[in-house]
């Protein structure tokens, strides 16, 4: 299903969540159960260049807000900020690039998307379920140790609410909004330790009537 289906039926799922809380592995799970493609980071990526784009838009910038320094350079003398990290864009004009490569998908396609503001982006879909996926920390802190990212359950709590605080000055910085992670800014909320995947699963299709 695409959508430029008769009577536009193509739909959208977006995924926010908190680090270690498996929010791109349900991802996947929805994509394939949903029988559409999956968009993280690396895959938008690959599409951007199919559809055009630099692929380094999504390569090179993870879900972090610029500085205020270079947020204020780039405000009041347009982009110099390129002279300060190398790059040929600032990381306003690398946001709104993002934002059309998303735009350009959900346009082509039913998909899930993971991050990246597009429950923003696409707020006007008619057809998007917007998720958000949280844990207890110490659940998260568990799936991020047994992922490898350290043996350490102090050392993992630490990078799952840095994570967090990233991923959160992202958004409601490009959002303009305070609403990550707040139930009434999505459709859905789910704490991933208590709500099984298959549950998760059917209730997205059961609100998208299918």
């Amino acid at each position: 299903m695409n959508g430029h289906e008769e009577g536009n039926n193509g739909f959208l799922v977006v995924i926010g969540r908190e680090y270690g809380s498996g929010g791109r592995r349900l991802g996947k799970l929805l994509a394939k159960e949903l029988g559409v493609p999956y968009y993280d980071k690396e895959l938008l990526s690959r599409a951007a260049g199919d559809l055009g784009y630099s692929t380094s838009i999504f390569a090179e910038k993870d879900e972090k807000r610029p500085s205020f320094f270079r947020s204020f350079l780039s405000f009041n003398y347009g982009a110099p900020t390129a002279s300060i990290n190398a790059t040929p864009m600032s990381d306003e004009k690398i946001y709104e690039s993002q934002c059309r490569v998303i735009r350009d998908i959900c346009s082509r396609e039913s998909c899930v998307i993971v991050g990246r503001t597009a429950d923003y982006v696409m707020r006007d879909h008619p057809r998007m379920v917007s998720l958000f996926i949280h844990a207890p920390i110490a659940h998260r802190a568990a799936a991020i140790i047994r992922r490898g990212e350290t043996d350490s359950e102090k050392e993992a709590v630490a990078i799952a609410r840095k994570r967090d605080h990233d991923r959160q000055a992202y958004y409601n910085y490009y959002t303009n909004r305070d609403g990550w992670g707040h139930a009434n800014n999505y459709s859905l909320s789910f704490d991933s330790s208590k709500i099984a995947d298959k549950t998760i699963i059917q209730t997205v299709k059961d609100m998208l009537g299918l």
